[in-house]
């Protein structure tokens, strides 16, 4: 069957094709009856109209490029739903273009969508340096989710990772933990480095002793969680309880323990970061720092709306919270009579977003 094309819509709404292409691109004034007639006749043919050459015409391709880490991250897919969620209701669409954890992808990546004319970009982390991301905001607008670029300030959506690894250290303190364990993510990784700057902060307020040896990469991963578990293990040092930077190497962390024969909470507390789906489901059910990756996708995607169409956009603020599970307990010996659930508020030194940073390029986020 032959496609339905403009000039057929014309002949059946009895009217020009240019009049039928201005109601299509949204170009030019028409009146109400006629607009009725074009619908009508595209209803009826099942006529669908070349995007290509819309975009051409309004000089605008009405897509959104995001450049992600890994599609199938249960942390990053939680910020993909906030995002289409954020433009429904909206007349753009976003493309995902997935980088896979690879620097030497990302360039390349970025040229794809910038080749599809996309008419604005969301990156989420990543390792592309800050001055490129400059260059190409003065052309098409960003929106940045996890880092903190000189001159883009405005532009750049963050949680406060310093204020969550505290929390999550203070939280096993109060239990009466004093040798902690921290499985780190790659310390290329922004999130990575604040949130062991949180455990550092922690234990330095408590004076407790970093004990290097007890700090592990964990890698972002549930195998590189239980590598790092299997490391401390074998070390032969003592330690009454893990945080890990993320929940999926808390997960890791946990099967290894049980595999040894070590209980949870009773042997050795764990507790993880970013209150993915199923950490309320693992056994024991995960006590973990919770990520607002869903308001962090929307608020991304309404900015970016907001630099297209020329709208005030305030993004709101994104804070961590402490969530208590069943894998958090008293450390071996200590008696505790009332847990204190509800933290208070951190040091002065873990408000705002932790400004130490590393060399420019480092990655974000958990994964």
């Amino acid at each position: 069957m032959a496609a339905v094309t403009l000039e057929m819509v014309a002949k059946t709404a009895g009217v020009s094709t240019a009049t039928v292409s201005r109601i299509i691109n949204g170009t030019g004034k028409v009146s109400a009856r006629r607009r009725k007639q074009v619908m009508d006749a595209i209803e009826k043919l099942g006529y669908r109209p070349n995007m290509v050459a819309q975009s051409l015409a309004r000089g605008q391709s009405m897509n959104v490029g995001v450049l992600t880490q890994d599609i199938s991250s249960p942390f990053f897919s939680q910020i993909h739903k906030g995002i289409e969620q954020g433009f429904q209701g909206s007349h753009y669409h976003p493309i995902f273009v997935s980088e896979e954890w690879r620097d030497d992808r990302e360039h390349a990546a970025l040229e794809v969508l910038l080749n599809r004319r996309v008419d604005a970009l969301i990156v989420l982390g990543g390792y592309i340096e800050d001055e490129v991301l400059r260059k190409v905001n003065a052309a098409t607008p960003i929106v940045i989710v996890g880092r903190q670029i000189t001159g883009l300030e405005q532009q750049c959506l963050q949680v406060n990772n310093h204020r969550g690894g505290y929390l999550a250290t203070r939280h096993l303190l109060a239990l009466g933990h004093r040798h902690i364990a921290h499985l780190a993510g790659p310390d290329t990784h922004y999130d990575a480095v604040d949130r062991l700057s949180g455990y550092m902060e922690a234990l330095q307020e408590a004076r407790v002793p970093l004990n290097r040896q007890l700090v592990v990469d964990g890698e972002f991963s549930e195998e590189g969680g239980m590598r790092a578990t299997e490391r401390l293990l074998s070390q032969g040092i003592p330690f009454t309880a893990i945080f890990a930077a993320n929940d999926q190497s808390a997960l890791g962390a946990q099967l290894v323990l049980q595999k040894k024969g070590l209980k949870i909470p009773q042997d050795i507390s764990v507790v993880g970061y970013d209150d993915l789906a199923g950490s309320a489901f693992s056994y024991p059910p995960l006590t973990t720092i919770r990520q607002p990756s869903l308001k962090l996708g929307m608020a991304a995607a309404h900015q970016v709306l907001a630099l297209l169409e020329g709208h005030p956009y305030r993004p709101p603020t994104f804070s961590c919270e402490l969530v208590v599970r069943e894998s958090s307990g008293p450390a071996p010996g200590v008696k505790i009579e009332v847990e204190p659930l509800v933290p208070s508020e951190p040091s002065a030194k873990s408000q705002g977003v932790q400004k130490r940073r590393r060399a420019t390029g480092k990655n974000s986020s958990s994964g």
